[in-house]
């Protein structure tokens, strides 16, 4: 796992093309393309414009000079206002395995902390088993139903954390 292969940096407007494709192209991957999934939120066409905004922050993952990957937190839509959502946190196959993730979820949480939210909620599918060790080991909880309205139906598996 080495973090020198890859780096982490705020998203900006020329990256909302690659965000996207790594978006849809990762959604499909896992199944994740039909009605009730992130896929289709209005906000992947234009992520950096998305998350210009007070409480949220989305970052990118560049290895080699191109952009495979993102995460980032917002407000959790119809939850408290302590509570942040992991956002849209997606790697394309090439970045895997290299500890991206966990850095991503690193600054992602951290970010979390800055703006001020005292715990961290997400949805997921079945199927996405590596993310999901990769939530258990950040400390993540799971949860036996969703919070807020994220208007995500398709997910399945929920969890939450402390911040």
């Amino acid at each position: 796992m080495n973090a020198s292969v890859f780096s982490i940096r705020p998203i900006a407007a020329d990256d909302d093309e690659a965000v996207a494709a790594i978006i849809r192209t990762v959604m499909t991957e896992f199944g994740a393309d039909g009605p009730g999934f992130a896929i289709h939120d209005p906000e992947v066409a234009h992520m950096s414009r998305a998350y210009d905004r007070p409480g949220a922050a989305y970052f990118v993952v560049e290895k080699d000079g191109a952009v495979m990957g993102g995460g980032g937190v917002a407000p959790l839509d119809g939850g408290p206002g302590d509570v942040c959502e992991l956002r849209k946190m997606y790697f394309l196959p090439a970045l895997r395995g290299l500890g991206a993730g966990a850095a991503m979820m690193s600054r992602c949480l951290a970010a979390a902390r800055a703006l001020g939210y005292r715990r961290c909620y997400l949805e997921t599918l079945h199927g996405m088993d590596a993310a999901q060790k990769l939530y258990e080991r950040t400390g993540f909880r799971r949860l036996d139903a969703p919070m807020g309205r994220t208007g995500h139906f398709g997910c399945n598996r929920f969890y939450l954390l402390d911040l």
